[in-house]
């Protein structure tokens, strides 16, 4: 059973349109061209495309800095319609002084 990750279900989610559009605005003839410009491996660009991995935090900051786009138009070409995408407020917190004072 193939794994799929909590973006790619959603119905909008189409990493090819983002994909196709980089390759359109830096004028670059394939896949290989655009994993070039992006610093990933080939691999990575087809797994994106095949939805088996989604589009993930570095990859769209590193798309972000070589085309100028901002992330929510990257993210809405990819069809990433989640208004919150930042984790909750309860994960990161540093523990209280009084926990490590024990």
């Amino acid at each position: 059973m193939e794994h799929q990750h909590a973006l790619s279900s959603q119905e909008t989610y189409d990493p090819n349109q983002l994909l196709d559009t980089l390759r359109e605005r830096m004028k670059l003839k394939n896949d290989a061209a655009l994993s070039r410009v992006l610093e990933v491996a080939p691999p990575v660009i087809s797994k994106i495309r095949h939805r088996s991995l989604p589009v993930g935090a570095s990859l769209l900051i590193r798309m972000h800095e070589v085309t100028q786009m901002s992330i929510r138009d990257l993210r809405d070409l990819m069809g990433d319609r989640r208004t919150k995408y930042r984790l909750s407020d309860a994960q990161g917190k540093p523990k209280s002084a009084q926990e490590h004072a024990g």
